[in-house]
């Protein structure tokens, strides 16, 4: 068992069925693993190719331990993709805040 970390910054687990020498990676039950602080979802892929350029890194799986830590808690898609957009209005509403500080001058 793999987790495949992406360019873009998706976390990919799956059975590793194949390879090749450009790190192109198939993946058997696949699915996409979504944290957003202790929430997270893993949403089905099925069997999943992935082209090598966009791999940063692949790590085994150990299958006699538990991947997470016990306070992460699983939710649905659903819940997973608001608990983003929350995440993605609050860091855009931090940065828009930064930016008018630095207007500011408040050295």
């Amino acid at each position: 068992k793999l987790l495949v970390l992406l360019r873009d910054g998706r976390k990919l687990l799956g059975l590793l069925r194949s390879f090749d020498q450009f790190a192109n990676v198939v993946l058997e039950g696949a699915c996409e693993r979504v944290i957003v602080g202790n929430l997270y979802c893993d949403i089905p892929l099925g069997l999943y190719v992935i082209r090598g350029e966009n791999v940063v890194l692949i790590g085994e799986l150990d299958l006699e331990k538990e991947e997470l830590p016990s306070h992460m808690t699983a939710v649905s898609a659903a819940e997973i993709k608001r608990a983003q957009k929350a995440e993605r209005e609050a860091t855009d509403l931090k940065g828009s805040m930064r930016k008018r500080m630095e207007f500011l001058d408040f050295d």
